[in-house]
């Protein structure tokens, strides 16, 4: 859960400076829980969707601000990248040790394929927490920061339409192994993440778009995700 000085929905509500704060959040709250949404059914079970939804709702009192006039017709699409990029810093900011966390995340996967070659089977968290001498919760902490890791770079690489943020190096050799581990999946699976993360289209409109029934998008959105993960994690 998050810290005690972070204020509720309610609480950001009552304390609004302004009532044309209320009304955004108000209004846009169902964008503040799609954008949760998204990121629940990637990351792990340490998510707690109530406290990214707070912290989803301080970014779009910020994108509001930002945007410099009253919200229309693209006012949505920048506030869900923020809010979005708001839960993501979020994650980040909760256990973030950029080059410590990345040696103890290459040695938690490394023992993982390990356990999985020996027993034939995926570990479980207490094979893990004997097998590298820590606790349970220590495991699922790496757990975490090794698919917030990967889900973050994706994020951001779609969203920048395949190039490599013009950042650190480490970035940009992140963005080279994305590409490459996308373009290992076939058409039809790179024009759903396409849909999804670019042109942030909901599964129903997903299967529309591409001739399927929802739950079997679901599905193949599930099965590229988790692909996308391990192709990372391996490459970690």
């Amino acid at each position: 859960m998050m810290d005690a000085g972070w204020d509720t929905p309610c609480e950001l509500t009552a304390s609004a400076p302004r009532t044309g704060e209320q009304a955004i959040l108000s209004r846009y709250l169902p964008l503040v829980k799609r954008a949760a949404t998204h990121l629940r059914s990637q990351v792990s079970a340490s998510f707690d969707q109530e406290d990214m939804e707070q912290v989803g709702m301080m970014g779009l009192l910020e994108a509001w601000r930002r945007y410099g006039g009253e919200p229309d017709a693209q006012f949505e699409s920048y506030a869900f990248k923020r809010v979005r990029g708001a839960m993501l810093d979020e994650l980040r900011r909760l256990d973030w040790r950029p080059r410590q966390l990345r040696q103890q995340v290459h040695g938690h996967n490394q023992v993982q394929r390990e356990l999985f070659n020996r027993l034939g089977r995926n570990p479980t968290e207490q094979e893990l927490a004997q097998a590298l001498s820590c606790t349970v919760e220590e495991v699922r902490q790496l757990a975490y920061a090794s698919q917030a890791e990967a889900l973050q770079s994706l994020e951001e690489w779609l969203e920048n339409g395949g190039r490599a943020p013009a950042s650190e190096s480490d970035d940009q050799d992140l963005a080279m192994t994305l590409a490459k581990v996308l373009g290992t999946l076939d058409k039809r699976e790179q024009l759903l993440l396409s849909l999804y993360y670019q042109q942030e289209l909901n599964m129903k409109e997903i299967a529309l778009v591409l001739g399927l029934t929802e739950s079997r998008v679901c599905q193949l959105h599930k099965q590229c995700v988790l692909q996308l993960k391990q192709r990372l994690v391996d490459s970690i």
